[in-house]
Formats: structure tokens, C-alpha cells, sequence
């Protein structure tokens, strides 16, 4: 048996392992909080949480009413509040800030969760998303051009949930589909990352990443990690993650500083043109959020050397 073929079916292998650990794992944070977040939805949780929060929406140029847009995309995935947007009839503009504070806040306990896996406080996530998502818009709100007050239609398709049974079915229908999809995601990543690792093409893939990353406060070591996060979504990266920390590959200083890099800025592709679709410019999707979050890790950075710098106090 040739050596290419060799460590071809050895990083098969270890990539199958892996994948059955990682997809339990998965499953047993989203699953849990998704069946929570159905009947909260269903017992006009969410809505009230949206009533109180409307003073502050007001305050960042938005009507009162779209913070139920805002407070859906914290429990659920980005389909549920432009499904509500559908609903509001709102002008270009107020839809462009309500999917920058979607595109970083959304599925927030879910994220959350996976990311306090990977030993990044969840707390601190939490806190760090809400705010930048406020931070985001307020400012946001005195850059677009005044010309933006143009009405956009989008239509979109919302089942009626009126029973217990409807949330029942409609949560295991999604349950069998998200899981689905966590099979097929986690086992394509875990054999790409496997057979990168057996062929020491990680490296090769440092290199030309290694000048983006440090601009961005970042070690060349995460290039790959933060690669998934923005193509397949932050828990999908957050899996990769783990995995690495357990294999001793990363510090947990460095998984920090990623994990707040992709709290704020993940899923370039698939969230941000989902928005793009109904109408909502790109750049006003992905530029706020890349710049957040490197002054996030910058910031985070200078306070280390900071720390370091400042005398220890010695123990009696």
C-alpha cells in the first residue's frame, strides 16, 4: 500500500471519530435550546422582550416596533426576522441597520453555548454581541445617505402556529433538518481538516493567510478556523475549534481573541446574502463588521500588554 494512500485512510478514520463526537455534541446544545425558543415564541415571550426594548429603538433611528425583528433574531435563525421585516413595510435604510444588528446578535444562545464549549466566557459573548449590535446601528444610522428612505418589498412565507401540536411539529420538523445538516457539514469539515493535517497542507495554508490574520489581531494559527467560521457559519467553527484545543493545538488566549473576532463577524456568505437578496447593500453588511470586530481583538490585545506591563503585586 502506497504512503499517499496510507494516511489517506488514516485521516479518513480519524476524521469518522471525530465527526461522531462533534455532531453529538452539537446536537445535544442546539436541539434543547431550539425546543425552548419554540414555545417561548409561542407563549409571546419574545414579544414582550421586543415591548421593552422599544425606547432604546427609537433612540438609534429605528421605529418602536422593529425591535421584535431584533429580539427574534436572538433566539432564532435569520429566516424568522426577515419574515417579520416582510410584515413592517420599513424603508431601505431602517432595514439595512435592523440586519447589521441581526447579522450580529442572531441565534444567540445557540452560538453562545458552543462558543463557552471552546472555554471563552459566555457571559462576555453575550454582552459583546448585544452591544456591538446597538454600537453597529447607532452609528450606522449617521453614515447611510439620507437617500435610502426608499421602500423595498420582500415576501416570505409564515406558517401559523395556533397549538401546542403546531410548535411539536414544527420543531421536529426543524430538528430533523438542522441535523441533517450538522451530519453532512460537520463530517465534510472534519475530513477536511483531517486530510489537511495528514498531508501538512495546514501550514502551506498559514502562509499566504498569515499577513490577514496579524492585521487583524489574529494568530496565523486560527487562518483555517476563521476560514470556516465565515464560509459554514460560527458553530460550525466553534466545532473545529474544540477540536483543535483538544489536540493541544491552540491557547485558549488565542481561541479568545478568535471567538470574539466571529461573534461579531461569521458567516460572510450564506447570513450577510440572505439580506443581499431582499435588497440590502453588501458593503453595509460586512465592512461595520469586520472593522468591530478587529478593534474588539486590537483592544482586547492592548489591555494584555497592558496587564503585563503593570508591576505584580507580590503575595506577604
Amino acid at each position: 500500500m502506497s504512503a499517499t494512500r496510507q494516511k489517506a485512510i488514516t485521516a479518513g478514520k480519524k476524521a469518522i471519530q471525530k465527526t461522531k463526537k462533534t455532531v453529538f455534541w452539537i446536537l445535544k446544545i442546539i436541539l434543547p435550546i431550539s425546543f425552548l425558543v419554540s414555545f417561548l415564541q409561542f407563549w409571546g415571550v419574545i414579544d414582550y422582550l421586543s415591548t421593552l426594548l422599544t425606547p432604546f429603538f427609537i433612540l438609534i433611528g429605528l421605529p418602536g416596533e422593529a425591535a421584535i425583528v431584533f429580539i427574534s433574531s436572538i433566539f432564532l435563525p435569520l429566516y424568522a426576522p426577515i419574515a417579520i421585516i416582510a410584515t413592517l413595510n420599513l424603508p431601505l435604510r431602517e432595514i439595512t441597520l435592523l440586519a447589521l444588528m441581526c447579522l450580529i446578535s442572531h441565534n444567540l444562545l445557540v452560538e453562545t453555548a458552543v462558543q463557552r464549549k471552546t472555554g471563552t466566557s459566555a457571559a462576555f459573548i453575550v454582552v459583546l454581541r448585544i452591544t456591538a449590535s446597538f454600537l453597529a446601528a447607532f452609528i450606522l444610522n449617521h453614515l447611510l445617505p439620507a437617500e435610502m428612505n426608499s421602500k423595498i418589498a420582500v415576501t416570505t412565507t409564515v406558517s401559523s402556529v395556533t397549538t401546542v401540536a403546531d410548535v411539536l411539529l414544527n420543531w421536529a420538523k426543524m430538528a430533523l433538518t438542522i441535523s441533517i445538516k450538522i451530519i453532512v457539514i460537520i463530517t465534510a469539515l472534519m475530513f477536511i481538516q483531517s486530510f489537511l493535517k495528514e498531508f501538512n497542507w495546514i501550514d502551506k495554508l498559514k502562509k499566504p493567510f498569515a499577513p490577514v490574520m496579524k492585521f487583524m489581531g489574529l494568530s496565523p494559527d486560527v487562518s483555517l478556523l476563521w476560514i470556516i467560521a465565515q464560509i459554514a457559519g460560527l458553530t460550525y467553527g466553534s466545532a473545529l475549534i474544540l477540536e483543535e484545543m483538544e489536540g493541544k493545538s491552540l491557547q485558549q488566549r488565542e481561541v479568545n481573541l478568535l471567538n470574539y473576532h466571529i461573534a461579531l463577524n461569521h458567516s460572510l456568505l450564506e447570513d450577510t446574502f440572505l439580506f443581499v437578496a431582499i435588497g440590502v447593500p453588501i458593503l453595509w453588511l460586512i465592512i461595520p463588521r469586520l472593522i468591530l470586530a478587529m478593534i474588539v481583538v486590537w483592544t482586547a490585545r492592548q489591555i494584555d500588554a497592558l496587564k503585563k506591563r503593570l508591576p505584580q503585586t507580590k503575595q506577604p
